[in-house]
């Protein structure tokens, strides 16, 4: 990515609050599991309970890292409507001739296939680049190219 704040997609925040959620139910749970356990007990008790504490602190992690992308995503507003950044959405027109409109986006899911992810190939080739640029990229079969006809961010 750029290294300044982030927009995010639509699906990306959607994707992101999701997460958030169900870590946050995750953690709850975990976090109950001790405060109930007995001071007192066998070793494996003392194993399970320093392991539940770890899995709290892992949530505790990955949830503030969430929060942090959606505060950054805040900051940073709505995807340019001019170069390709994450939230875009970009008409691009094949070797072969077929034109699609895709998304930059975080998540890849597979109901989704117009979605493509920021450090995918295709992603990484389109990421800053304007209407009218043509930009390689390798797939499984080999080298390709796509010109981008359009850029728009998403509402």
């Amino acid at each position: 990515m750029s290294g300044g704040p982030e927009p995010i997609s639509a699906e990306g925040l959607r994707a992101v609050q999701e997460e958030l959620a169900q870590l946050r139910a995750d953690r709850g749970k975990v976090a109950a599991t001790l405060r109930g356990v007995e001071p007192t007990g066998d070793r494996a008790d003392a194993a399970d309970e320093l392991q539940r504490a770890s899995e709290v602190t892992r949530l505790d992690r990955r949830i503030t890292e969430l929060e942090a992308r959606l505060r950054e995503a805040e900051v940073a507003g709505k995807p340019s409507a001019r170069v390709v950044g994450v939230g875009s959405t970009v008409t691009v027109r094949f070797d072969d001739g077929t034109e699609e409109t895709v998304e930059i986006s975080e998540v890849a899911e597979e109901r989704d296939l117009t979605l493509v992810t920021y450090d995918s190939p295709l992603g990484k080739a389109l990421l800053g680049r304007h209407a009218g640029e043509t930009v390689d990229y390798e797939t499984p079969a080999g080298a390709a190219s796509a010109t981008v006809l359009s850029v728009g961010g998403t509402e």
